[in-house]
């Protein structure tokens, strides 16, 4: 097993530990501490997606941005793991996808849609002190920051976890990205440099 696994399979049990409480009081602490981020108080498009079982929470903000007139895109998964994007309109367009997932059940946008976000929330399970961003392995996002660079994109990449999920160091691969912040419930922490 490689080490991103063992590393992944370490961060989804300590997840699994959570109980309902401590995930939502973690993403009411994160939805604040979200708004307070000036990058996402000035975005007028933010792409994101809806967390599900133990992930850091994400509703809270979604709801928020929303009511702030932010164009909110979600995710859809497409057959090759790449993403569409489509408007959230609030959590009773949600349906149920594949993989335990929830969509917004607007038109597609096609997969160039993430080009016009300010902002991209990224889900992931970890996060080290250099900005590197261990996601869960199945290569989605890796094609979403892969597009942004290739177009030559530079929205702020915002990745939203728990306290204990910064770490020293993930394993790295030519292909990962390095994320501009990380939102825990108890800290704000940046990497790149970057005009606020």
């Amino acid at each position: 097993m490689s080490r991103k696994a063992l590393l992944r399979r370490e961060l989804l049990a300590a997840r699994r530990l959570l109980t309902s409480r401590d995930v939502t009081d973690a993403a009411e602490l994160l939805a604040s501490a979200a708004a307070a981020l000036p990058e996402l108080a000035d975005a007028r498009t933010v792409a994101a997606y809806v967390s599900v079982g133990r992930e850091p929470g994400t509703h809270a903000l979604l709801d928020g941005l929303r009511a702030r007139g932010v164009r909110v895109l979600l995710p859809v998964l497409m057959a090759d793991n790449d993403l569409d994007w489509a408007v959230y309109e609030g959590r009773e367009h949600l349906l149920p996808a594949g993989r335990g997932l929830l969509e917004p059940h607007g038109a597609p946008l096609g997969p160039g849609a993430v080009l016009d976000a300010d902002v991209v929330l990224l889900p992931g399970l970890a996060v080290d002190r250099r900005g590197m961003r261990l996601g869960r392995g199945g290569g989605s996002y890796d094609r979403v920051l892969a597009r942004l660079a290739a177009a030559g994109a530079d929205p702020a990449l915002v990745v939203l976890l728990y306290d204990d999920e910064v770490v020293t160091r993930v394993p790295e691969e030519p292909h990962d990205h390095p994320v501009h912040a990380v939102i825990t419930p108890t800290a704000v922490r940046r990497f790149l440099p970057r005009e606020v």
